[in-house]
């Protein structure tokens, strides 16, 4: 493929290979990584604290917002199955950085659709990249966190909140004075220079690739018999089981993305900037969370922190649906970011070390599935219910991951790591 090593070698010098995990290429490997995540937060939130302007300029209701925010979700589910594939033939590297352009260029899109039915048809390309680049950064994540022998898996996910949280806060600064058209202009070149900076420094050195937990766990030799057989199909059961818990965790994250802003601004009567702030207060404790995800994981264990951060989210999430004060229901957004922080993260992090990059990409796709399709379903909920009531789905299927993460404890593959 004579244009694509064109491009290889527009974004990276010679190849060099790490050769442990606190070599200089590792740390600017992490860090690279860092800004992809990054990247990916501010450019989402970008578009996410402008929806309700968006909603007003196309004129459409609860539902029609919903059918046409199924757009992303059908583009990244659709893109996140054949991700792995692309990855295998182009590489993980290459497939993050070109996903990263393309949402860059496709986030000014939504503002320039005239109806529901366009704005719907725009979000499938937005879907696409923003799908590809999640299953894409997190298949380069779980070989650097296996290289670094740390559970780092969070602070690449606090570098997504970090980055949605200014994201939010510059949407907010903006959105009084700025067209949602102008503001989400503005991201375009921010989003291509750095996939451009990050881009070549993840493309001058060569990925560590770890051995995937299910051939390190499959016997071998005259004791094989049918338990080795039955090994991959239970790693591939417990891989699904981590995805259904990232994907109870990613409804509350992608629903509060999309529906939090509009929760505070029509059923509290906020402004632009309050609304801004609801989602704002979400990035800001899911950033806390995530910087001090590693070292709770190193101090509780997976199980424990797994709990208590669904019952977290469980409980602030009541308080955000029927708080009666704005200031209320920002404490309560805070509380179910701080609770969801770690899940999502620790649940792909599992599954990649027990099926490597196929694990983590079926956990992954399981995961964001429930980001992208609760909006929809909170949209379609709110016209039957009212939006508070539709929210309390967030705290019970946080509620549900707790109890999931409870029941597998001890029949997991591998224990905590």
């Amino acid at each position: 493929m004579p244009t694509l090593n064109k491009i290889r070698r527009a974004f990276a010098g010679p190849c060099r290979r790490p050769s442990s995990p606190t070599d200089l290429p590792l740390r600017r490997l992490r860090a690279a990584l860092t800004l992809f995540f990054a990247l990916d937060g501010f450019i989402f939130a970008g578009w996410v604290v402008r929806i309700p302007a968006i909603k007003e300029q196309v004129g459409a209701s609860a539902s029609a917002l919903g059918l046409a925010l199924l757009g992303v979700s059908a583009g990244a589910v659709a893109t996140m199955l054949v991700t792995g594939r692309l990855c295998r033939i182009f590489g993980t590297r290459e497939v993050t950085i070109g996903t990263s352009v393309l949402l860059s260029l496709s986030v000014v899109l939504p503002p320039l659709t005239p109806s529901a039915l366009t704005l719907g048809l725009v979000l499938l390309i937005f879907g696409v990249a923003y799908g590809g680049m999640n299953v894409a950064m997190n298949s380069v994540a779980v070989d650097l966190v296996a290289a670094l022998h740390r559970p780092v898996m969070p602070s690449f996910h606090a570098a997504y909140s970090l980055g949605a949280l200014v994201g939010a806060g510059l949407g907010g600064i903006l959105a009084p004075h700025l067209t949602p058209t102008r503001h989400l202009l503005l991201l375009v070149p921010l989003g291509l220079l750095g996939t451009f900076f990050a881009g070549r420094v993840l493309m001058s050195y060569e990925l560590p690739r770890p051995v995937p937990a299910t051939h390190t766990s499959t016997t071998t030799g005259p004791a094989a018999g049918p338990g080795a057989a039955a090994a991959p199909r239970r790693v591939g059961v417990m891989v699904g089981v981590f995805g259904l818990i990232g994907l109870c965790t990613a409804y509350g994250e992608g629903a509060l993305a999309e529906w939090g802003p509009l929760h505070i601004k029509e059923d509290l009567g906020g402004g632009p900037g309050l609304a801004a702030a609801g989602y704002a207060a979400v990035a800001l404790a899911m950033t806390v969370g995530r910087l001090s995800g590693t070292a709770l994981l190193e101090q509780l264990g997976q199980t424990r922190m797994l709990v208590a951060g669904g019952l977290t989210a469980c409980g602030g999430m009541l308080v955000a649906a029927f708080g009666p004060f704005v200031w209320l229901v920002l404490i309560g957004f805070a509380l179910t970011g701080l609770g969801l922080a770690n899940i999502f993260p620790v649940a792909i992090g599992r599954a990649g070390a027990l099926g490597g990059s196929n694990g983590v990409a079926t956990a992954s796709t399981l995961g964001y599935a429930g980001f992208l399709l609760g909006p929809p379903a909170i949209g379609f909920l709110t016209d039957a219910v009212g939006l508070p009531t539709a929210l309390t789905t967030v705290a019970l299927l946080a509620l549900l991951s707790a109890v999931i993460a409870l029941v597998v404890r001890n029949t997991s593959v591998r224990a905590d790591t």
